[in-house]
């Protein structure tokens, strides 16, 4: 079973300890500057409130979700979901998350094309993850390739989803730092610091999924064309 092939290791493993690396630096950022409180005294709730008056986001709703950092945005209600320790906080990492989500309430009001592209995908991705390496299977299994290599254009949309998702990311947390010093809810020079050392933290977490899309597909790829060479 391919599953099992010391090969896949050799990809994954680099992408196994970037992903254990950003999250332990996420959390770390995270665990900083949210024990650090903003001179507004907003907390996340309060500050998304703020925002989306300033923005003009009148049909954007602000609700609670359980969990840490389970905060997101959900276009399909136009809905800002904070996690407790967000909507609740009123520390500079609870600021820059929730200004962060209320990018991209701008982003889906203004039909920003790299979120509208990303959105597309998501069905594709959906799909191609779980019939991906069936195809796979299945073509190495009955030794025809045809199969294998749809299964691997399948699985790819994982990875260009990844890459879709970095331009989406890195436009809602620089409008998130504008956002938060144009309207004084962060106000001094180690707030955004803070600021921006939570959303590149976080940044960097896409980027790590990125490389791991890739790293992943590389290996199938590579999978499948071994399959084809000993059958030719």
């Amino acid at each position: 079973m391919f599953f099992f092939n010391p090969t896949y290791l050799m990809f994954m493993l680099p992408a196994f300890i970037i992903m254990g690396l950003t999250s332990w630096y996420v959390r770390s950022a995270y665990n900083k500057w949210g024990r650090i409180p903003a001179r507004s005294r907003l907390s996340g709730s309060e500050a998304a409130q703020r925002l989306i008056s300033r923005s003009g986001l009148y049909g954007v709703q602000v609700q609670g979700t359980r969990g840490e950092l389970t905060d997101h945005y959900d276009p399909r209600n136009k809905t800002l979901f904070l996690s407790n320790g967000v909507a609740n906080g009123a520390s500079v990492a609870a600021l820059a998350i929730a200004a962060h989500e209320l990018g991209h309430a701008q982003q889906d009001a203004e039909e920003y094309f790299p979120l509208r592209f990303r959105s597309a995908l998501v069905p594709m991705v959906n799909i191609g993850s779980n019939l991906g390496w069936i195809l796979i299977m299945i073509g190495l299994f009955l030794q025809v390739t045809q199969i294998a290599w749809l299964g691997v254009m399948v699985f790819a949309g994982g990875a260009v989803f990844a890459l879709a998702t970095l331009p989406v990311e890195f436009d809602a947390s620089a409008r998130a730092k504008r956002l938060l010093s144009e309207t004084g809810i962060i106000q001094t020079d180690e707030e955004r610091r803070g600021v921006n050392a939570v959303l590149n933290a976080a940044a960097l977490t896409y980027v790590a999924g990125l490389i791991t899309a890739i790293l992943q597909l590389l290996y199938y790829v590579m999978l499948v064309s071994g399959g084809g060479r000993r059958r030719g």
